[in-house]
């Protein structure tokens, strides 16, 4: 199964100001990317410590569908123990309404210990074993009349969630997974896989595990897209497409960009500018009898006739 090249943006949430988020979006939506991005944390990450400023990603999400009207909106990914299912199914639920149907339901199991610590929120230690019955529960919420749930995490009786979101069946479910457990999880029930891991020989080692996983659970793994963000310092344009083109032969169709760095807005210009020479890297790729990329460059006499989680 052959899935079409996509390219989204990322603009965290993190160390940045509401007018500047506003400004990616306008660039997403008006430079014609596919899908526009946050995260999902309470605290800040990285070198810089966890009191950074930090905007709260799901009301993020709302503003996004508010603010635009065609390019399809995320959070790359959630943290599923943040947040008991029901709510999240119904806050997907709602920007899903708001948006028009554009949502990309981001969800990986969570990881970042400091949070948890200072918040007192509970379940690191079973954040895979709570991931798997929340997907169970979100896509029972969104498609059933009613939910009963009775796992060792969480427990549902005759739950109703109304009304459902306007995408059928559900929002694409893109998981953010890595280990054999999560990927087992991704062959399940994801639409997209959200690799962590940004250079392409990490790609091929979990692209192989995935493969096993599906064959576990008796799924084609061509029918789950890949996803994968990494960064770009604005510099060289050729590194970048060179890159995109390398994701995109090992199946990555699903590309984002993280806009790193102090001038999140000047290098998401920069890429509205490349997005065309992007693009045709999809005309460069093309499938062999055998359904795989051929390398770049081959033309149509030559085709024979996806941070830990990506949070």
């Amino acid at each position: 199964m052959r899935h079409p090249l996509r390219f989204g943006l990322k603009h965290s949430g993190q160390d940045t100001t509401i007018q500047s988020l506003r400004t990616v979006w306008r660039i997403a939506e008006e430079g014609g990317f596919d899908h526009v991005w946050d995260f999902d944390h309470l605290a800040s990450i990285g070198g810089g410590g966890p009191n950074r400023p930090i905007y709260e990603g799901w009301t993020l999400q709302a503003a996004m569908a508010e603010a635009t009207k065609r390019v399809r909106i995320g959070c790359l990914v959630t943290g599923n123990t943040y947040r008991h299912p029901v709510l999240l199914a119904k806050m997907a639920m709602t920007v899903d309404h708001l948006s028009g149907g554009r949502l990309e339901f981001g969800i990986g199991a969570a990881w970042a210990e400091i949070e948890h610590e200072m918040y007192g929120i509970e379940g690191l230690d079973h954040r895979v074993g709570m991931l798997s019955e929340s997907l169970r529960i979100i896509k029972s919420l969104w498609t059933d009349d009613r939910t009963n749930f009775d796992g060792r995490y969480y427990h549902l009786k005759d739950a109703i969630a109304n009304p459902k979101p306007i995408q059928k069946p559900h929002p694409p479910m893109w998981i953010g997974a890595s280990g054999p457990t999560t990927l087992r999880l991704v062959a399940r029930h994801a639409d997209v896989w959200n690799i962590a891991g940004g250079d392409p020989d990490k790609v091929r080692e979990l692209t192989a595990m995935l493969d096993e996983a599906c064959g576990a659970v008796g799924r084609d793994p061509s029918e789950i897209r890949r996803s994968l963000q990494f960064g770009w310092d604005g510099e060289d344009r050729n590194q970048l497409i060179d890159l995109c083109g390398q994701l995109l032969e090992l199946g990555v169709t699903e590309q984002v960009i993280y806009l790193r760095g102090a001038e999140p807005e000047k290098l998401a210009g920069k890429l509205a500018a490349m997005l065309p020479d992007l693009r045709k890297l999809e005309n460069d790729s093309l499938p062999t009898s055998a359904g795989v990329p051929a390398p770049r460059g081959a033309g149509v006499a030559d085709a024979g006739g996806g941070d830990p989680a990506g949070i």
